[in-house]
């Protein structure tokens, strides 16, 4: 059967176009190289403890004053949000063995944000099921895509067992990282140069990153004044926020300071090590022992990273569409985050690029 649209990755990108192409009687399959929805939105519970509530590993935040499009979607879709806990001070840590100082911010230097309750995930699965049943072939991974003389294309895929998979449609929606499609799907007849090169220098956001979360029975650093943000030089975690749920328990969230090839070298027993002693470091005994401790390592997940992204980023890269035109044009439409007009990076870009990529499919169908 020939699909008007196929879709490639079942983040928020991907399926935020197929359900938009669906309100317009135009009917999608969306193909996801994992075994979940969501790509790099990651929301999850400690196990064996789910009533603790479900804790993001991937993007946190959107804020509402700048990002309009995430905004009005969580509102339509009736989400619950938690407004980002700021109150009280922040510490700076400088060495492992000095005092943290304590710093007041002044009103107003944080700008507004808000995560969503039972995480990010909860957008995810309230796009994912507004979608016709069988839409998503999860565990399916796209190799090549071939342009038709019929005003088509041919993907093919092969599922996590082996069996090889052909679909044909008038258009293709690339909602992958540009990275990880120029190096991991073949075209007939081949992207020019110039825009292979243009999407290997697009960084995937955050694929260098990893994240740790610590859960405690309730958040006990407020008690001291403490807002639970921390800038930290000596690490592990360079930056750590409150994570808390609106349940009664606790939890604090950290970026890593150490580079991937350094995280992997450890390994993540030690690290959570580090990651302990730290936070004990800076909020005393009770952050010593925290009923769970969540870990991700985006650098070691192969459908997010490519070799060259373990390098740390010096600078917000340069995102938006790739450069370069071909005969696939009009045809292969690009549609990640890294791609949007704005907000390159962010869920934002994400919602931004699947409207785009939306509309395009429109005029050419």
């Amino acid at each position: 059967m020939k699909e008007q649209v196929v879709i490639v990755g079942a983040g928020l990108s991907g399926l935020r176009a197929a359900s938009l192409l669906q309100s317009k009687g135009i009917s999608c399959r969306v193909l996801e190289a994992r075994s979940r929805l969501g790509g790099r939105v990651l929301s999850m519970a400690a196990k064996d403890r789910p009533e603790l509530g479900q804790f993001d590993l991937g993007p946190t935040w959107f804020w509402p004053n700048h990002e309009s499009a995430i905004t009005k979607l969580v509102k339509d879709l009736g989400l619950p949000t938690i407004e980002q806990h700021i109150s009280g001070s922040m510490l700076f840590e400088q060495s492992q063995t000095g005092q943290a100082q304590r710093h007041v911010l002044p009103k107003g230097a944080v700008e507004r944000s808000v995560r969503l309750a039972g995480g990010m995930q909860s957008l995810i699965d309230a796009i994912a099921s507004s979608l016709p049943s069988g839409t998503v072939e999860l565990n399916t991974r796209v190799n090549a895509i071939q342009l038709e003389e019929a005003d088509g294309v041919t993907i093919e895929a092969e599922q996590c067992d082996g069996i090889k998979r052909s679909f044909r449609g008038a258009a293709v929606i690339l909602a992958l990282p540009p990275r990880i499609l120029a190096e991991r799907i073949a075209f007939e007849p081949r992207l020019p140069d110039g825009l292979i090169a243009s999407l290997k220098d697009k960084p995937t956001w955050m694929a260098g990153q990893a994240k740790a979360i610590a859960i405690y029975d309730r958040p006990f650093w407020r008690d001291a004044g403490l807002s639970g943000q921390i800038t930290s030089w000596a690490g592990p975690l360079q930056e750590i926020h409150d994570a808390s749920p609106d349940t009664g328990y606790g939890a604090l969230f950290g970026f890593f300071g150490l580079p991937a090839n350094m995280r992997q070298e450890i390994g993540e027993e030690h690290i959570l090590r580090l990651v302990t002693d730290q936070l004990t470091r800076l909020f005393g005994p009770p952050a010593g022992k925290p009923i769970a401790l969540l870990y991700k390592d985006w650098a070691s997940d192969p459908e997010t990273a490519v070799e060259e992204d373990a390098l740390p980023l010096t600078s917000f890269p340069d995102y938006g569409l790739p450069a370069g035109k071909s005969s696939w044009e009009k045809r292969v439409i690009f549609a990640a985050t890294e791609t949007a007009p704005g907000h390159g990076g962010h869920l934002e870009g994400a919602l931004q690029a699947a409207e785009r990529a939306a509309s395009e499919v429109m005029k050419v169908l």
